[in-house]
């Protein structure tokens, strides 16, 4: 493409003053669909197969190298751009996603099943959330990019050290798998096929390695493309609130597993046998122990952590970003976005509103973002090619706002969006009555007095939480697990405001500031902060939750709106700083809430929904959960101690 290419498509805003970008990309992103659906310009792949690539300790990684080939499947002698994916996940799976939907037939009806299957609308809605996975470009980023490498790209796929076909002992984020991550750019950019030039992509664990390499700055990466990445792992799913979660020990178990499962084709099987037998089970054994008796110090933030988060203020290549509301890792775009010390164009934001098993759900249908497949040919078209394909003018922000459609930004938040307080009222909403208790929510506080009191259960299992924590794949049971939160709702104190006068939205992080009465030593508060439409049904658009013991707040790495209130509260979450629980005593707690954007409509209502338990999503540490005693807690509304959700909105909603 040259610089005569069309650019995405403006659109002048409502005032007429400033143009507004297309969120689907316009005429660009027709150019640049256009480009991946037509032929290629090689018609094979020539692929080699656990390739060796010696790290500096010694240990043997295996790599799968994928070149474009000739008719004969000779790879081209042309040296060319490479694209890495790191993954732990065994790329003998990986590869073989690519071969069910690389088939000639079986290929193309999974693709075809994945663009026209269509349930929404019907009691099966959830299903579709997991088959449009393939339609949406997710697969060829997860696998083998076969029009990527077919249009002029190498791609290398490789072994984390310690699972798959790779030797050592598998070090999840460390220090030294971040070393190997240098050290393969330094052996692709040394191979004949390759011009110097490599960006790295990938979903989930791979795309926190990307960012992880981009901060070490190796010089022969200039680009990455990182889905469902995260910037700060304790907080947004090992411990939130100091509580963990399902998903870790149901995610470790299954990577342990797989990685007993190499290809052996070129493997010294002895030494592979050797390393696998050092490390059966990589931290399981810890885990167990840190949940069981809080024994191991990494079931707090930790040192530890220090280094697997990335530096992403260090990253200089041009990053594109793609995250969802509900994903796993919660808000970590949009931060990772707002960290980068990069200019607008250079980094780009994608959020959806899906889950982590669901990237890219509905992209490249009208009036959505290109598929994630186009962006990402785009992407490196750009910066490892140099193609003036206007890429660096789509969003930079992008996203779908709940309840709402798409749209494009320079910013986000948005900057016109103000902090304001929604006061907890005893008063009754008449909207709850199915909920444990039903207050107000309002913008003013009426000086009411009362105290409300939740109790634990488990009927939170059944709600959107319990889909975000397992990756989108109670989805399909849909009803509560997707849209409806009314049922969790029966064990929640719910607070709702009157019905919205105008359109609002609401856009950043929220914070609820809660009064409230434990009756043990320890207690959880689970939040959820819901979309309630006319007809009662109550869609959750973020989340959070809170031990009391790790009330305490940093200010220093807080966020604050201009009266003084947290917008967004940073529990250190250490052992050091755990408080001590006073039984029966009033006690105010700050608990940071998800960064969001949801769209609230003319007669739609916020709720705020405050559960004591809230399992799978956060479930305490035995030692926590034990000194909860599985005892009833308080919500105290006293107008000289007022509890309020700080909320930042666009327009004054009339509440």
């Amino acid at each position: 493409m040259t610089a005569a290419q069309p650019r995405p498509l403006l659109l002048p805003d409502s005032a007429g003053s400033s143009p507004e970008r297309d969120p689907s990309g316009g005429d660009a992103a027709a150019a640049w669909r256009s480009l991946v659906e037509s032929p290629p310009l090689y018609p094979r792949i020539a692929r080699a197969r656990n390739v060796p690539v010696t790290m500096s300790d010694g240990t043997v990684l295996r790599a799968d190298v994928m070149r474009p080939a000739d008719a004969a499947g000779r790879a081209v002698e042309t040296a060319l751009p490479a694209v890495l994916n790191i993954t732990p996940y065994n790329k003998r799976l990986i590869t073989g996603i690519d071969t069910l939907l690389g088939a000639p037939v079986l290929g193309r009806a999974l693709r075809g099943a994945s663009r026209r299957f269509d349930l929404s609308n019907t009691a099966f809605d959830g299903i579709t959330e997991i088959t449009r996975i393939v339609d949406g470009g997710a697969a060829d980023l997860l696998s083998v990019n076969r029009h990527l490498i077919r249009s002029g790209y190498v791609q290398v796929i490789v072994d984390a050290r310690g699972t798959g076909s790779s030797n050592g002992t598998w070090d999840i984020l460390g220090d030294r798998e971040q070393l190997d991550s240098v050290e393969i750019i330094d052996w692709i950019t040394s191979q004949p096929w390759c011009n110097g030039r490599v960006g790295m992509t990938g979903i989930s664990y791979s795309a926190i390695n990307a960012l992880q390499a981009a901060s070490k700055r190796p010089d022969g990466l200039h680009a990455v493309f990182a889905v469902e990445g995260s910037v700060d792992i304790v907080r947004e799913i090992f411990a939130t609130g100091g509580a963990p979660s399902l998903f870790i020990p149901l995610w470790l178990t299954a990577v342990n597993a797989l990685k007993w499962f190499p290809t052996l084709r070129g493997v010294d099987a002895l030494t592979w046998l050797r390393d696998r037998a050092a490390s059966p089970a990589t931290h399981m054994f810890d885990l167990a122990k840190g949940f069981l008796t809080g024994g191991d110090t990494r079931i707090y933030d930790d040192p530890y952590y220090d280094n697997i988060d990335a530096d992403i203020e260090e990253i200089d290549v041009p990053t594109f970003v793609y995250g969802c509301w509900h994903d796993i890792f919660g808000g970590s775009a949009p931060d990772i976005y707002n960290r980068l010390a990069l200019e607008r164009g250079r980094k780009q934001l994608l959020v959806g509103d899906g889950y982590h098993g669901n990237p890219g759900i509905g992209f490249g249908r009208p009036g959505f973002p290109p598929r994630l497949d186009v962006l990402e040919r785009a992407w490196f078209d750009r910066w490892l090619r140099d193609e003036d394909n206007g890429i660096e003018r789509f969003g930079p922000v992008t996203l779908r706002s709940q309840g709402g459609s798409w749209t494009a930004h320079g910013r986000f938040p948005a900057p016109h969006a103000v902090p304001q307080r929604l006061y907890l009222s005893a008063a009754t909403s008449g909207t709850a009555r199915h909920a444990a208790a039903d207050g107000t929510l309002g913008g003013r506080s009426d000086g009411s007095s009362g105290t409300f009191t939740v109790r634990p259960s488990l009927r939170a299992v059944v709600s959107r939480d319990t889909t975000q924590v397992l990756a989108g794949v109670t989805a399909v049971l849909g009803g509560g697990f997707t849209y409806d939160n009314r049922f969790a709702e029966g064990a929640a104190v719910s607070f709702t405001t009157m019905p919205a006068s105008v359109d609002t939205v609401i856009s950043g992080p929220m914070n609820l500031h809660l009064r409230v009465v434990c009756r043990a030593r320890e207690a959880l508060w689970a939040i959820m902060v819901c979309d309630v439409a006319p007809d009662g049904t109550s869609t959750v658009v973020t989340n959070g939750a809170l031990l009391a013991s790790r009330r305490a707040v940093d200010d220093e790495k807080s966020l604050f709106a201009p009266n003084g209130d947290y917008t967004r509260p940073h529990h250190p979450l250490t052992e050091a700083s755990m408080l001590p629980v006073p039984v029966g005593e009033p006690l105010t707690l700050d608990i940071d809430l998800l960064t969001t954007e949801a769209a609230i409509s003319v007669g739609h209502r916020l709720r705020v929904d405050v559960f004591a338990a809230d399992p799978p999503r956060f479930m305490p540490i035995l030692p926590d959960l034990l000194r909860t005693r599985a005892r009833s807690q308080d919500i105290v509304i006293d107008p000289e101690n007022p509890s309020f959700l700080v909320v930042p909105m666009l327009d004054d909603p009339g509440w």
